[in-house]
Order: C-alpha cells, then sequence, then structure tokens
C-alpha cells in the first residue's frame, strides 16, 4: 500500500510536470568557463513560444538584469555576447512572463592564459566526463596537472583528462594547472542520476490505481462528514431534553389524624393549580454515616410544596 502510495504521488507530480510550460538553458560553445574577448551564445530553448522566455544573469554589479538592458543582444529568447569580459561572470538562467525559471548555468570569464573546459550541465551518472585544459595561445595540448577540491588528481601530457562512468562521489569542484602558464579558475562538476530512472518502473496500471485511490479517499471523505454532521445532531437534541429534567416538584398531602384522603384523579387536580392552604416545610437530608465517622458537610436543602386539609381553628369555630 505505501509503494502503490508513492507511485501515485510521483505520478501525480510528472502530470503537474508535464503541463507546466519549461525551458532549458544551452550555452554555446558548450563550456564553463571562457577567455575574455570570446563570443558567448545563450538561448532558451523552450516547449512554449508564446510564454516569452528572457535570458536573465545575476553578476557581481547587478542582479536579474535581462538581455539588452546594458549586456548582450536579445533575439526573442536567445542572447549573443560578441565580446565577454571577467565582469560577466555569474549565474544565467531563462524566466518566462509569468515568473517559471529554468535551469541556471554558472558561467566564468578570466583575463588569465588557462581555462579548464569542463561540462557546463549537470553530468548523468554512468557517462564519461572529458574534461580539457587549455591555454590562449597555441600550442594547447600542454602537460597538465588536474586537481578536484583543492587535492592532485593526476597528471595528463595532452592536457586531456577523462573520468569514466561518473558516480555522485566525483561532483565537486575542479581546476588545472600548466607550468609556465598558470591555473585556471574553479568549476563545479554537477553529477545527476539518470534521466528516466524514476519513471521507468512505473507499472502499465498506475494510472488506474491512482484514479481508484482517489475515488475512495472522496467516498471516505462524504462519509466523514456525514457521521460528524449526525453525532452533532444528536448530541444537540440529547441537550434539549437533559435540559427540561433538571427541576423536580413533588405535591405532599398532610392529613388530620383519623381523616380519609381526598382522591382526585390527574386531570382534576394538575400540578400547577393547588386549592387550599398550602404549608412550605424544610427537609433536611441526611447520609446514613458509620460509628466513629466524621460529620458530612452542610447537607443540601430540598424545599417541598406541603398541603394541608386541617382548617385553621378560627374557621372551624364558625362551624
Amino acid at each position: 500500500m505505501k509503494e502503490t502510495s508513492l507511485q501515485c504521488l510521483i505520478f501525480v507530480i510528472c502530470l503537474l510536470c508535464c503541463t507546466t510550460n519549461q525551458a532549458r538553458l544551452n550555452v554555446s560553445p558548450s563550456s564553463s568557463q571562457f577567455f575574455e574577448g570570446e563570443s558567448v551564445s545563450l538561448s532558451c530553448e523552450e516547449d512554449d513560444s508564446s510564454a516569452g522566455w528572457t535570458v536573465r544573469r545575476n553578476t557581481t554589479k547587478r542582479q536579474k538584469t535581462p538581455c539588452g538592458d546594458g549586456w548582450g543582444r536579445s533575439a526573442g529568447s536567445s542572447c549573443k555576447i560578441s565580446y565577454v569580459f571577467p565582469w560577466d561572470s555569474g549565474v544565467y538562467w531563462c524566466e518566462s512572463r509569468d515568473g517559471s525559471t529554468s535551469n541556471s548555468i554558472t558561467i566564468t570569464v578570466t583575463g588569465g592564459a588557462v581555462i579548464l573546459q569542463s561540462p557546463v550541465l549537470p553530468v548523468m551518472e554512468g557517462h564519461d566526463v572529458s574534461l580539457h585544459c587549455q591555454t590562449k595561445r597555441p600550442p594547447s595540448k600542454l602537460p597538465a596537472d588536474f586537481y578536484k577540491d583543492g587535492s592532485l588528481i593526476r597528471t595528463e601530457p595532452t592536457g586531456h583528462m577523462t573520468i569514466h562512468h561518473v558516480t555522485k562521489s566525483d561532483e565537486g569542484l575542479y581546476k588545472c594547472h600548466i607550468s609556465s602558464h598558470g591555473e585556471s579558475p574553479p568549476s563545479w562538476i554537477y553529477v545527476t542520476g539518470q534521466e528516466g530512472d524514476n519513471m521507468k518502473w512505473l507499472p502499465v496500471w498506475l494510472p488506474l490505481s491512482c484514479v481508484g485511490v482517489l475515488l475512495v479517499s472522496l467516498v471516505l471523505l462524504v462519509l466523514l462528514v456525514l457521521l460528524v454532521r449526525r453525532h452533532v445532531q444528536r448530541k444537540l437534541k440529547a441537550d434539549d431534553v437533559n435540559a427540561g429534567e433538571d427541576v423536580t416538584y413533588s405535591d405532599v398531602t398532610i392529613l388530620h389524624h383519623g381523616q380519609q384522603p381526598i382522591r382526585r384523579s390527574k386531570e382534576s387536580d394538575p400540578a400547577a393549580v393547588y386549592s387550599g392552604d398550602v404549608s412550605y416545610g424544610q427537609i433536611v437530608i441526611r447520609p446514613k454515616r458509620s460509628r466513629g465517622s466524621e460529620l458530612p458537610p452542610d447537607p443540601e436543602v430540598v424545599y417541598s410544596s406541603l398541603r394541608s386539609n386541617v382548617k385553621p381553628s378560627h374557621l372551624q369555630s364558625n362551624h
């Protein structure tokens, strides 16, 4: 059940991704480092041209500036920089009119004599990666030392190094050094999982299964709402009934010695109507207690309505 739920979640995410306009930023030539004075082209590969994708960048001087605003020449969703300077170094990406963004690319422009040509886009696991330590002027194939995260990897006689079947452990900051020419700026190489790995194991019946799960969830939600509503109605009715049972009245009739009680029906003598003299007395109810026990607290006082059938003496004398 947990695996099916996870598959459904991935399926829904994939559907949302498919319905969203996407773009991908590419750089030509495909490199993360450039010499000062080179020409660089950036383009947004878009799914929907009506989204209005524009190349933007962040540099040390300005943030989120679009192509054509003080740098580059815009041509639709593409941008060309005819002559790059070190201050053109920064992060570049594509952005649509509604604020959607593409992948980002870090570009480094150097005024030095050595650059490291490395993949500008993330590398898939299992693929090969080629690194080239290049000088600004010929000859370009010179012995070079390659470094990862500050540690020497190895020295290549032609300035070209290949990493076979890369894994996540190969991800890091790379640079190279050529004697008598200098050192290149560092560049980060990203390694990502194989494209489609998260989708290839999804079964064919997954869409139908997801629809079934959604329908069952909807039915359970409706039943839950009905049960809660029924419970609330029953509780309100119970509160109304209990509200009328809090007060108890008793009618006590006191007869004179030897006098017979007068029988009256309930209909002829309702509880709400009394005739004759009515006396009120205080009845104290004490709970039974055993010897040696402490006296209970003050008892509650219960008042009762007492009916007397004995006439007062001044009225009997008149007869």
